[in-house]
């Protein structure tokens, strides 16, 4: 099964690429490989989630939202290649939790971007990865992820 048949078993429907925060690319392709900007969740009914893991969010709920944040990237790397079966391989997916000081689960949020990858790509979907607590994001999001894929040419 291939990448976008695994996406529509899973039942998973990509919504519009977000726009950039500000003044930078959503993405960027070089030497066989395509960048993707950090990508936050889009939350439910139009409505992000704001707050930091730790107090306001449990765990699980991390992990749905750094999901929510994989969904956007792949979103963003359908627009970008037309279709998701270009990858050749998830490289490196990039987190950004913000969590309070006692946080130190940081892992079990991103798992949630890092189980999409591989429901979507199989064995390519496995990736190198790093994990990173903040004391503050961008909007207030508790999750930001970003990537690197290798893409056919």
């Amino acid at each position: 099964m291939n990448a976008e048949q695994r996406l529509q078993a899973a039942g998973i429907v990509l919504p519009t690429a977000s726009s950039p925060a500000s003044h930078y690319a959503n993405y960027v392709r070089i030497h066989g490989f395509l960048f993707v900007a950090g990508k936050g969740p889009a939350g439910t009914g139009g409505v992000k989630p704001v707050g930091k893991m730790g107090s306001a969010y449990t765990i699980e709920e991390g992990y749905a939202f750094a999901r929510q944040a994989g969904i956007e990237v792949l979103a963003v790397l359908k627009e970008a290649l037309g279709s998701l079966d270009d990858v050749t391989q998830v490289v490196k997916i990039q987190g950004f939790i913000n969590a309070e000081p006692h946080f130190d689960q940081h892992h079990k949020v991103l798992d949630g971007c890092s189980d999409l990858m591989a429901e979507v790509f199989g064995e390519k979907g496995v990736h190198a990865r790093s994990v990173l607590g903040a004391n503050s994001l961008r909007d207030n999001l508790p999750v930001i992820i970003d990537a690197i894929f290798a893409v056919a040419p």
